[in-house]
């Protein structure tokens, strides 16, 4: 059976739906066991693509593409690594991983101090194995009301 076909590019404006769409696979399929029906259905809260292409404009964020799919992204600012989310499919094929030195890499430039993240409950393992470690523990809301999502705060 041939390799897969893995490459990495920056995102551009049309992978905003994709990258939303990621999103909410990711949340859906990863974060069971970890966050309540309820917190995983009102997660996103009123984003839509549009934030995506928002954020794809700032040109730091990066796609996974395997067999000319995105299966994943990554994003970050100096000193911070603010998404990193990936298909439930691809998780555990070392996407992530290659996507989390791709976005500490960009975290980096222009910053020497630690690189912080707010990871999921359920990502708090990957992110230690890399050398992460909790630094405390918080919420975020989604804006909707309802329950507040629970997020461990990391830095590497």
């Amino acid at each position: 059976m041939p390799a897969d076909d893995i490459s990495f590019r920056p995102a551009c404006p049309d992978d905003a739906e994709t990258v939303f769409d990621i999103t909410k696979a990711s949340i859906a399929g990863l974060s069971r066991g970890c966050y309540s029906p309820a917190q995983i259905e009102n997660w996103m809260g009123e984003r839509t693509p549009r934030f995506y292409e928002e954020l794809i404009a700032k040109g730091r964020m990066t796609v996974c593409v395997r067999n000319e799919i995105i299966v994943g992204f990554v994003d970050a600012e100096p000193g911070e690594l603010t998404r990193l989310f990936v298909l439930p499919a691809a998780a555990g094929s070392g996407v992530g991983q290659r996507l989390l030195d791709i976005g500490v890499a960009q975290a980096r430039r222009g910053h020497s101090g630690p690189i912080r993240l707010e990871a999921t409950i359920n990502a708090e393992a990957f992110y230690r194995r890399y050398g992460f470690r909790s630094t405390g523990r918080g919420q975020f809301s989604h804006g909707l009301g309802g329950e507040p999502i629970e997020i461990i705060h990391m830095e590497l």
